[in-house]
């Protein structure tokens, strides 16, 4: 018996050694998801696509490449924000989008979606299968450009369509993952080289883009005497076995890296596209090396800016350059992250109080019992300012989060992706009570596949990191608290154990019962709501917007609520400055 498209198409998923299929079923995915049922390939039935998506990208980050499917109409718009999530930090993901019939296209027909135009903005290639000959060429294309091009590549098929007789084509149906030595040509090595030889004080700062290239940093640091700051999604590549280091700068960062990076003569950057202008010198020269040189420049004045892969970048360049002898410079760097250090610690010794327990001692706490090689995911807000300053990168951890698109609730969808993908890996999921609240459901996915995903959430009972925002604009915060369930005994609902904590001193205890339970396990610890993350830079007018916003909130009658954010803003702002 010939096999229908649906089949032809899992078929080549199966070839490009695709593991699992996310999404929710519906009429005009039902073909394949029969051909799914058929296969080696596992079909994930999430609550909503959204997770789905968010759990396809968690497995695309860490294995390189993965798939979601949603169906027609509603089903491809729930998906959008997880697939904005891929495509932005350029993960490899292919989105097959069933659709209605095709004797139905531009009728205003039941649940119809234009797939081209609402994956648009989201993909680095978007087609649709209409006839049988073009799908085994339109596969391939899509996955070669979600693997080549690092993003999100769309397929729309058909319902119709994808039950019909399958034809095969004369074309290639293999994928290739090519390996492509790319760096700057020798002359703009020797360029860059001279540069570096006449500048005296280095620093470098270290991207996603230097993931791979941790050993190659080290060796240029220790030869240049440079100190090596990074990026939220470099830490736990960059910070390991890394004697330089001085922490991450941006809106989540420390003061040390801010001030390495700015009292430098010259800046390297290193496979990032770091977004805070805020925050990047302008008086020093700065130079970027990057693999896609489309993004040179964009973010800062350069010096220099060069198109290359970073390791092998690197290597080029260590045998042009003298080593450096003055370790001053380096030297005063390291013992200010030392003292940035110390003070990090403040909330650590000082851990809260009953319902009000502090987020850093939670997630240090966390952080000390963690594995080794634990995948953490952190929600957008407050737990990515915890999970930045004091999860400690090791040579095998992961961290993962939406730190390009910035969208709530990821944390947990992503931990779904990264257990699955991982099975024998601890993963742990640190989620805000917002974040977890909007994709709520998916707790039940987590129990249906019996995946041991830890869930630590950090309930403050607000919207954390929105009300720091009104604070700081000077505005009173205004429908940010969050009237929530019990989380624990939602936990039991799905059918695994959860605990509240409402005090310091049981801390330790919980996470370790947690972290050591045989199953998926929720802990909801009742965090400081007034707990504050401030930059490494702070502005005076961010002062006043406080300063502003803490009047209003006394002349409107909430006097204790004022005076505890304003004990709590100052002595985050003391131990900044």
């Amino acid at each position: 018996m010939a096999k229908n498209i649906a089949e032809q198409i899992v078929e080549m998923l199966e070839n490009a050694n695709v593991k699992r299929i996310y999404a929710v079923t519906g009429d005009s995915l039902n073909h394949l998801n029969t051909a799914v049922k058929k296969s080696s390939i596992e079909w994930i039935h999430v609550r909503h696509e959204e997770a789905g998506a968010y759990a396809a990208a968690a497995e695309a980050e860490l294995d390189g490449f993965a798939v979601c499917a949603g169906s027609c109409g509603p089903g491809h718009v729930h998906l959008i924000n997880g697939v904005y999530e891929a495509h932005r930090s350029h993960l490899p993901m292919l989105v097959i989008a069933s659709t209605i019939q095709s004797d139905e296209m531009g009728m205003d027909y039941f649940q119809e979606t234009n797939t081209i135009k609402l994956f648009d903005d989201c993909s680095h290639y978007n087609q649709m299968i209409t006839r049988p000959e073009q799908v085994q060429r339109t596969v391939q294309t899509a996955i070669q450009h979600a693997i080549s091009k690092k993003g999100v590549a769309v397929i729309g098929l058909p319902g119709d369509v994808s039950e019909l007789d399958a034809e095969e084509a004369t074309t290639s149906n293999k994928t290739f993952k090519t390996n492509a030595i790319l760096r700057p040509s020798d002359e703009e090595l020797r360029q860059l080289a001279d540069l570096i030889n006449e500048s005296k004080k280095v620093t470098i700062y270290c991207g996603i883009g230097a993931q791979h290239a941790n050993a190659e940093v080290v060796e240029l640091s220790k030869y240049l005497k440079a100190p090596v700051g990074y990026s939220f999604r470099g830490k736990m590549a960059i910070q390991p076995n890394n004697p330089n280091e001085v922490g991450l700068t941006g809106l989540l960062g420390l003061p040390s890296a801010y001030h390495a990076m700015h009292e430098a003569d010259l800046l390297i950057l290193l496979g990032t596209d770091f977004p805070y202008q805020k925050f990047m010198p302008v008086k020093n020269k700065i130079v970027q090396v990057d693999e896609s040189p489309e993004r040179l420049g964009r973010r800062a004045k350069l010096e220099m800016g060069l198109a290359g892969d970073v390791k092998e970048t690197i290597k080029a360049l260590l045998p042009l350059l003298n080593e450096k002898t003055d370790i001053d410079f380096l030297k005063q760097q390291l013992e200010f992250y030392e003292k940035v250090k110390e003070n990090q610690l403040t909330y650590v010794k000082d851990p809260g109080t009953e319902n009000a327990i502090q987020p850093e001692f939670v997630t240090y706490t966390l952080d000390k019992l963690a594995k080794k090689d634990s995948i953490f995911t952190v929600d957008t807000g407050m737990c990515c300012v915890w999970g930045a300053r004091y999860i400690t990168g090791t040579d095998e951890r992961k961290m993962l989060g939406s730190f390009n698109h910035g969208s709530m609730a990821n944390a947990m969808p992503m931990a779904i992706g990264a257990s699955l993908a991982h099975p024998g890996r601890q993963v742990i999921a640190m989620c805000g009570d917002g974040g977890l609240s909007m994709l709520l459901g998916d707790l039940a996915t987590i129990f249906q596949y019996k995946l041991p995903v830890k869930i630590i959430v950090f309930n403050n009972r607000s919207l954390g990191m929105v009300k720091l925002e009104m604070e700081v604009g000077g505005m009173p915060d205004n429908e940010t608290d969050m009237v929530n369930p019990d989380f624990a005994m939602i936990a039991h609902a799905m059918g695994y154990p959860g605990k509240n904590v409402h005090k310091p001193e049981e801390v330790e205890s919980a996470i370790t019962e947690c972290l050591d339970y045989n199953g998926p396990y929720l802990l909801n610890i009742f965090t400081n709501p007034n707990a504050l993350a401030l930059p490494p830079k702070i502005e005076l007018n961010q002062v006043m917007g406080m300063t502003k916003s803490m009047a209003q909130l006394m002349l409107g009658g909430k006097m204790e609520e004022a005076l505890d954010t304003v004990k709590s803003n100052f002595k985050h702002i003391k131990d900044i400055l």
